[in-house]
């Protein structure tokens, strides 16, 4: 007999969607985004979506917010948008794969997409000219992934209810 109560989901609402990639974004904006151990909250909100609704978020989202945040930021047009498009592109690929692995397990397997946001723009800094920043720089993607669990569980609460159990029903 098993015990733990298990909820079904509900599909994924466009809206709420498009609400909590703004929210991020606006989270980005405000200036704890800037600080080393803020994470990327577009980033992370970006993977969520990709894993969940690949086909409502996917690249073409990821590279239209990547250019927002290149606007934002006055950095280099299409930094965060290439950034974006390969975590985002990363996700769809493993969205299949992380369904099988529990909270700490999707958490380690996110870790190198977030690194690997960070790493593409850190080469182009690089590469334009920036010094390396230091292995400070990286703390953001350790952020980024220890935020996943919560993160998980927040954009999925308008999508739960919880199993209706009918005695009577003999599946």
């Amino acid at each position: 007999m098993n015990t733990r109560r298990e909820t079904m989901l509900l599909p994924a609402n466009r809206t709420f969607a498009a609400f909590s990639l703004a929210c991020a974004f606006l989270l980005n904006l405000f200036p704890w985004g800037q600080l080393p151990l803020a994470p990327d909250f577009v980033a992370l909100a970006l993977v969520f979506w990709s894993l969940r609704e690949p086909q409502m978020v996917g690249i073409g989202v990821a590279f239209a917010l990547g250019l927002l945040m290149d606007i934002h930021s006055a950095a280099l047009l299409g930094e965060h948008a290439l950034a974006y498009s390969l975590v985002s592109y990363g996700a769809i690929s493993l969205h299949r794969r992380l369904a099988w692995f529990g909270a700490l397990g999707r958490m380690l397997h996110l870790l190198p997409l977030f690194l690997l946001a960070q790493v593409t723009t850190l080469i182009i800094r690089m590469v334009l000219g920036a010094e390396f920043p230091g292995w400070v720089y990286f703390v953001p993607s350790l952020a980024a992934a220890a935020l996943w669990a919560p993160t998980e569980w927040l954009l999925l609460a308008p999508q739960r209810r919880p199993v209706e159990r009918d005695e009577t029903r003999p599946l």
